[in-house]
């Protein structure tokens, strides 16, 4: 059987620590561990890098090497940049509120609705609302992008022609 493996360069200013299957990553803007026990491949560490190892051949075991190392340069991104998207209000009639309480996101008047829309924040996701723009701010990329798909989805509008009803809180910009 031959052996696929991979090389991540780790960046300045970042700390890595492996324990088995285990990735704990480090930089200025805080820590992200995960875990790939799933994943089946090995890792070690040398001074300036991580080198993933997949035992086996075929497209299976290069396709895991690659999105692991995704996985892992998207937690060296969220370490020294951070994971910022940008969504819009968009409305056509009745004006959408959106405030943040505790763990939630509230929209009201969405449609012209009298009960309020609540979408869950995800693990440590910040979220400014300025007029119709919502930034959602966070080290975990996985976090953000859940926390967006779930104020997307609860004005998403269900049963009415979307080329019609265009009313909703819609995803403009990642960075």
């Amino acid at each position: 059987m031959t052996n696929s493996s991979l090389s991540l360069k780790i960046p300045e200013g970042v700390s890595v620590s492996l324990q088995g299957s285990s990735v704990t990553v480090s930089g200025p803007k805080g820590t992200i561990s995960k875990d790939f026990a799933h994943s089946g491949l090995k890792f070690t560490r040398t001074e300036d890098s991580i080198v993933l190892t997949a035992s086996g051949k075929g497209k299976r075991s290069k396709a895991i090497l690659g999105t692991i190392a995704s996985h892992i340069k998207n937690m060296f991104k969220g370490v020294t940049e951070g994971h910022h998207y940008t969504m819009k209000v968009i409305y056509a009639h009745f004006p959408i509120t959106v405030k943040v309480a505790g763990r939630e996101v509230h929209i009201e008047n969405f449609m012209g609705e009298r009960s309020k829309r609540v979408a869950k924040i995800v693990g440590n996701v910040k979220i400014t609302v300025s007029g119709d723009e919502i930034i959602l701010e966070g080290i975990d990329k996985e976090e953000v992008g859940q926390t967006a798909a779930n104020i997307h989805l609860a004005t998403h509008v269900k049963k009415m022609d979307p080329r019609v009803f265009q009313d909703g809180i819609y995803l403009v910009e990642r960075r």
